[in-house]
């Protein structure tokens, strides 16, 4: 009797720390009711396709509170060097071995499990592919940043030890689609101009304004992507509030 090929395991993997440059403990901040970091493994864990959801913060006491909360939510936890994202990655992957992860950053609480799910399932429908994303081409807001990449991909980038793909991981993968077989999510009516993401006070007054508003007419969430653009788009005042906020680049 032949046995059925196993399924490609796919786990989230979280990266959190507490000592953000430009907004310190932005992650454990309380955001209708949880913390950020709450919002994003809650998310990570309702959807569709994903094994397992993995926070990879700093082996620094400044984030033994973040891998408190990460358990808290139910997540696992794996703790490693604080300016090497990447060895953090690896580490996850080693302690709980996948042959695909997600990619989420944990000041981005508005992640919508569908459109996780998205993503996820284009990389089962094609494991060929080494790099999925939302970001490949921009079309949603800043804060909806998703990306999958195979697991073989991250440790050949890990052999150079030097680069920006140290901090942001991906980086020699997404900018490199003449050597890696990339996709991406692409939505219309384009949303990019809108900004969802957790870097300064003024993204805070935006997101803690959006989940109130939200929250009355949807509940407690997670939220769809098109119903927080649809709101976003009816109430100018809250795009204001951040619409100036400038988004670190990456050094390269």
């Amino acid at each position: 009797m032949s046995l059925m090929p196993s399924s490609p395991t796919v786990n989230v993997v979280i990266q959190a720390r507490a000592s953000s440059t430009r907004l310190p403990g932005k992650v454990l901040r309380e955001l209708g009711g949880l913390s950020v970091l709450g919002w994003v493994i809650r998310a990570a864990r309702a959807t569709r396709g994903v094994d397992d959801v993995v926070v990879a913060t700093s082996d620094g006491a400044d984030d033994d509170a973040v891998a408190e909360e990460a358990r808290r939510h139910g997540a696992e936890v794996v703790r490693g060097p604080l300016d090497d994202v990447l060895a953090r990655f690896l580490l996850a992957c080693e302690e709980h071995p996948a042959d695909a992860v997600v990619r989420l950053t944990a000041d981005c609480p508005l992640h919508d499990p569908a459109l996780l799910a998205q993503v996820v399932g284009m990389w089962r429908a094609e494991p060929a592919l080494d790099y999925v994303s939302t970001t490949l081409q921009r079309t949603l807001p800043r804060g909806f940043d998703a990306e999958l990449v195979r697991v073989p991909v991250l440790v050949e980038q890990a052999e150079r030890p030097e680069g920006p793909h140290r901090e942001h991981v991906t980086y020699g993968v997404a900018n490199d689609v003449e050597t890696y077989a990339c996709a991406g999510v692409v939505v219309a009516p384009r949303a990019d101009d809108l900004r969802v993401t957790l870097d300064t006070e003024d993204d805070w007054a935006l997101l803690d304004a959006l989940v109130h508003a939200l929250s009355r007419r949807h509940g407690t969430g997670p939220f769809a992507w098109r119903d927080v653009v649809a709101l976003l788009r009816e109430r100018a005042d809250l795009v204001a509030l951040n619409a100036h906020v400038e988004q670190k680049e990456v050094a390269a």
